[in-house]
């Protein structure tokens, strides 16, 4: 059975840090595709990030691009997103999202496996 688990949010000020960590089960995320998606109220899930099995690509969502970074750890099959500088438009649900296919996309309906979400929350 394919878990992702996500962990990491929390409350954080605006220009501070978080990583963000998807820990798998029942997979081997060296060989899937891998994207962090995220969820504000009342808006629709948009990706932020992806990195394919090779690690030959990624993909930033532009008003991340420079602040969040994406990463694998094979020893713990974890994938990170380090967010920092973050702001208070960040503040949403973040999830991961597992898929087979090669190339990177931030594209909701292409992963098959999701986790449960982690909340991030910007604010002063």
């Amino acid at each position: 059975q394919v878990q992702l688990v996500e962990s990491g949010g929390g409350l954080v000020q605006p220009g501070g840090s978080l990583r963000l960590s998807c820990a798998a089960s029942g997979l081997i995320l060296d060989y899937h595709r891998i994207g962090w998606f995220r969820q504000a109220p009342g808006k629709r899930r948009e990706g932020v990030s992806c990195i394919s099995p090779s690690d030959s690509s990624t993909y930033y969502l532009e008003s991340v691009k420079g602040r969040f970074t994406i990463s694998r750890d094979t020893a713990k099959n974890t994938v990170y997103l380090q967010m920092s500088s973050l702001k208070p438009e960040d503040t949403a649900v973040y999830y991961c999202a597992a898929d087979t296919i090669s190339y990177c996309s931030n594209v909701v309906a292409e992963y098959d496996f999701w986790g449960q979400g982690t909340q991030v929350t910007v604010s002063s």
